[in-house]
């Protein structure tokens, strides 16, 4: 009895040990989610690429291609406003020739959101300008994305546009057909 007394103590005891190590391990670990950045840096990583959007605009209202070549990755693909995909040096050449030539960008509604080494940028663009001598007025919403390098610098990897509402009608006040119709 004495000696079954005494392996209830140390079984009790080392039960208790066990949760007491659990506790204090729980207590001192660190994050489960390492990759996590810290909320000081995560606010600072938000200004950074707000700060580069602003950078962005300014690039594309001067047709500055020196500093658009800056901020897009190596391998950038974008989508244009007409839908088209382009590469980096397909969106600098445009800038070059000023096949699309914006006279007006004004930024609403501007989402900055972080995962990882990725920020995330969603806004509503007010543009005004010209593609391919056509003049272009409208509302776009898009999505960039900014990856950030091991040197801390961030650059764009990805851009899409996609026109909010209908485009307003042609100034000589003819309605388009779609497609799928047959004229009488």
């Amino acid at each position: 009895m004495a000696q079954r007394l005494l392996h209830y103590r140390l079984l009790r005891f080392g039960i208790g040990l066990l949760a007491w190590v659990l506790l204090a391990a729980s207590c001192f670990a660190p994050p489960a989610r390492a990759d996590v950045p810290h909320p000081k840096r995560k606010d600072q990583y938000k200004h950074q690429v707000e700060k580069l959007e602003e950078a962005w605009r300014v690039a594309q209202l001067n047709d500055d291609v020196a500093a658009m070549d800056k901020l897009l990755s190596d391998d950038y693909v974008g989508i244009t406003m007409s839908g088209q995909v382009v590469t980096k040096k397909q969106q600098l050449d445009r800038m070059r020739n000023r096949t699309t030539v914006l006279t007006k960008i004004e930024l609403d509604d501007v989402r900055v959101k972080l995962i990882g080494t990725t920020a995330i940028v969603l806004s509503l663009a007010h543009v005004d300008g010209t593609m391919e001598g056509t003049p272009m007025h409208g509302d776009y919403r898009y999505t960039r994305v900014y990856s950030r390098l091991p040197s801390g610098a961030w650059q764009i990897t990805n851009f899409e546009a996609t026109r909010v509402g209908m485009p307003p009608p042609p100034a000589d006040g003819r309605h388009p057909q779609p497609s799928n119709s047959k004229p009488e």
